[in-house]
């Protein structure tokens, strides 16, 4: 019985290699968006992402364009929250170090 099975040779160049897939990922254009983005535009963008990663429907590229994008904007939100963490930590010493000379003349 003969079996049926694919010659994948074809598909590999002359040194056995598969070709070089190349995928076009997030654009400048992307980035530069992405860079204008206040913290609540980043969040909601963020939401929108995910929710077209989790609906499906999406070409390969497309789907490694939005995960790219989502990477690039959870990178962002992260971001502004140290940011605002660190200005928080510094009016908490700040407020404590005022708090510790209260009452005493310097």
């Amino acid at each position: 019985m003969a079996t049926d099975s694919k010659d994948t040779t074809a598909d590999k160049d002359a040194n056995g290699a598969l070709p070089k897939v190349t995928l076009r990922g997030m654009t400048d254009e992307d980035r530069a968006t992405i860079d204008s983005l206040d913290y609540e535009g980043t969040r909601n963008q963020l939401a929108t992402i995910v929710e077209k990663l989790q609906h499906g429907g999406l070409t390969l590229e497309e789907s490694m364009r939005y995960w790219q994008i989502g990477e690039a904007l959870a990178d962002r939100a992260q971001a502004y929250l140290e940011e605002v963490r660190k200005q928080l930590e510094q009016a908490r010493r700040v407020q404590q170090s005022g708090e510790e000379h209260a009452g005493t003349q310097l």
